[in-house]
């Protein structure tokens, strides 16, 4: 061996060496820094796991290969495998077209189209889907059309999971996962009381919705208004008290498909073009011959975003799906169960052993799932070391700033500091991403569950405490 390759060697072993027993020091300062906040709870069902991502070293972790229900922590492993399987370029493409006069509308399971939030992203203004639609017939020279048809088989039929909470699906969390989704596949509904008597707004306005008013107006007091559903689908109870005005909030509906298919009829009414026909929900063949008239592209990168920032259920559910769908030969028929498989295979490529994980659904609501703070930091590292940490780390709540954890770390040490997804459902809570420290970045998962499980100031304080213990020079 030449004499400078050894010398090389050697001064490189040196480094690892220092880098080792350097990270030891800190993690036993960062232990009791941990420990600080988490020994007052007098808890003991958590799981911690703090990685430094340029050597790859663990500094800190309690343990780490524990399951526990990860909540909204299991988006960031359904964006993560989206990524790798579906490829960061990837866009869902709606298509719009005729087949001879029959308007044909070819879902491709984008979870965001028509979503309020994404519209104003890019300053486009409600129902400027069906504007789309409308101005491409105009420019065919087109006044009348005969069937729409709406073809959903991207996805399966199964809209609702085995595993999801039945008392909650007309909340915007729980909502039905089709093929072809519009506004989140919810409604809103506002109450006003004008002179003692309610009125109900809803919107997008459409005759596909029936809803009973028993909202009661009252003079004085505190106000509330609710929905529940009823055996009739899209048959909705309104109910409550309202004195000035309440709402608006989010009521999921029941088959989207057709939700979608009776506001582009009623907008196609409203604008001049009749449709003679009949709303069909069925499978179509290119076969059948198809002239395209409107395409609508979303971005991956955006879904991720709706899935991480604001955990949208339904982009994650969406994605689960996809990932499935376009796994099969002919990009159809995407399930939970094949998602659960190609999420699983992701999982175990990066090393996780399968006892470290139980895949159910995509969004952590449901109660099955299970995860370990090993298996979400391996992930945080792989997408750390991989091509594309910036668009997976741009997609996580920021702290004191936007998100779900815009209210929280708002002192100005760690406001902006902390990249994180959220996670909470009865029984559960969870916080993984990573601290931008002085000294670079820490990757970090915590899961905590049951009566004995950290409270979320005691979660966030364990943020805070990596923030703090790589703080620089004299503000440490």
């Amino acid at each position: 061996m030449p004499q400078d390759a050894s010398v090389s060697m050697t001064r490189c072993t040196v480094v690892l060496l220092l880098a080792a027993a350097w990270c030891g020091v800190v993690s036993a300062a960062l232990s009791q820094r941990i420990l600080k906040v988490a020994d007052p709870q007098k808890v003991s069902d958590y799981s911690i796991s703090v990685i430094e991502p340029q050597s790859g070293a663990t500094v800190y972790s309690h343990e780490p290969h524990k399951p526990l229900m990860p909540a909204s922590n299991m988006k960031l492993v359904t964006t993560a495998a989206a990524l790798k399987y579906l490829g960061p370029k990837f866009e869902y493409k709606t298509r719009v077209g005729l087949s001879d006069n029959t308007l044909v509308v070819i879902g491709s399971g984008d979870p965001i189209l028509g979503d309020k939030d994404t519209d104003a992203k890019y300053g486009r203004q409600s129902g400027w889907v069906f504007e789309k639609i409308v101005q491409a017939l105009r420019d065919q020279g087109i006044g009348e059309i005969n069937d729409i048809v709406i073809d959903t088989t991207v996805f399966d039929d199964e809209r609702v999971h085995a595993s999801w909470d039945p008392a909650q699906l007309n909340r915007w969390y729980e909502c039905e996962v089709c093929g072809l989704n519009y506004n989140l596949n919810c409604i809103e509904l506002t109450a006003i009381n004008v002179g003692g008597i309610v009125t109900l707004q809803v919107e997008p306005r459409t005759s596909f919705i029936d809803i009973a008013n028993q909202v009661e107006a009252i003079a004085s007091g505190e106000g509330g208004v609710g929905s529940y559903r009823t055996t009739q689908p899209n048959k909705i109870i309104a109910f409550g008290k309202c004195r000035n005005r309440e709402g608006p909030f989010k009521v999921a509906i029941e088959k989207p498909a057709g939700f979608f298919g009776f506001l582009l009829a009623e907008h196609l009414a409203r604008s001049g073009i009749a449709a003679r026909g009949k709303l069909v929900e069925r499978a179509f063949s290119e076969a059948e011959g198809f002239k395209p008239l409107v395409e609508f592209a979303t971005p991956l990168a955006d879904v991720v975003n709706r899935a991480n920032t604001d955990s949208l259920g339904l982009a994650a559910e969406a994605l689960i799906k996809t990932i499935d769908a376009y796994g099969r030969p002919d990009g159809r028929n995407g399930g939970w169960a094949g998602g659960r498989e190609r999420i699983g295979k992701y999982l175990e490529s990066l090393g996780v052993p399968p006892e470290e994980f139980n895949i159910d659904d995509g969004s952590g609501l449901s109660r099955q799932n299970r995860l370990t703070t090993n298996a979400i930091s391996r992930l945080l590292l792989n997408q750390y070391r991989g091509g594309n940490w910036e668009l997976f780390q741009v997609s996580l709540a920021v702290g004191g700033e936007e998100g779900t954890i815009d209210k929280y770390f708002n002192e100005a040490k760690y406001r902006g500091k902390i990249h994180a997804k959220t996670g909470y459902i009865v029984g559960a809570k969870a916080l993984s991403g990573v601290c931008l420290t002085d000294r670079g970045p820490y990757l970090f998962s915590i899961l905590t569950n049951g009566p004995k499980g950290l409270s979320r100031d005691a979660i966030n304080g364990i943020a805070k405490a990596i923030i703090d213990e790589y703080r620089s020079g004299a503000d440490r």
